[in-house]
């Protein structure tokens, strides 16, 4: 029976999601190690990650725009690697779990920050930072958000602290690759 290029594409999604985590894994630890490196070692060694983050996101790109087969797929990784290039979210757990659609994931991180603020690992404004960071994963994820997390949001953009022009994820291919600021041109 064949697959029709099933195994393929199975192989080929498995073998791109590695590569974006090995790469957002050099990033973590790059954050990890900051103290052990020096500044020009750092940013020589940021710069070479992101970059190879953009040749990805390049690579995605002409993936995408030849194979409709990988599309969803390929789209949230893009989607990723993009914000990850853009600095739209810091914290490289938070680009993984975005990258591979992992909702529960994030959810599960905003408690971990609860509770580092509560040990007193955080201070109130890193706090609010990062779960800044999550609750914009999750929005673009298309995840509902209480009153109380859109306003957090809301502070944190109007503060200048969060982007506001996101893309959002979904389903539709044109809708996920299409921005919001394309959207509102053709509005």
């Amino acid at each position: 029976m064949t697959s029709y290029g099933k195994a393929e594409t199975d192989r080929l999604r498995k073998n791109l999601e590695e590569q974006l985590d090995r790469l957002v894994q050099q990033l973590e630890d790059l954050e990890n190690c900051r103290d052990e490196l020096d500044a020009s070692e750092y940013e020589e060694t940021k710069n070479e990650t992101m970059d190879q983050l953009r040749e990805f996101n390049e690579s995605l790109q002409r993936l995408i725009s030849g194979d409709v087969t990988l599309v969803d797929q390929l789209g949230a990784m893009q989607l990723a690697t993009q914000a990850a290039i853009s600095a739209a979210f810091k914290t490289p757990a938070v680009i993984r779990m975005f990258g591979k659609r992992e909702p529960e994931s994030l959810r599960n991180r905003l408690v971990e920050i609860d509770r580092d603020l509560k040990l007193g690992k955080l201070s109130k404004d890193a706090n609010e930072r990062l779960r800044g960071e999550v609750l914009s994963a999750l929005r673009q994820l298309g995840e509902k958000l209480n009153q109380s997390e859109l306003q957090l949001l809301e502070k944190l953009t109007l503060s200048g602290v969060m982007q506001s022009n996101f893309i959002k994820i979904s389903e539709n291919v044109d809708e996920s690759s299409t921005s919001t600021e394309d959207k509102e041109m053709k509005t």
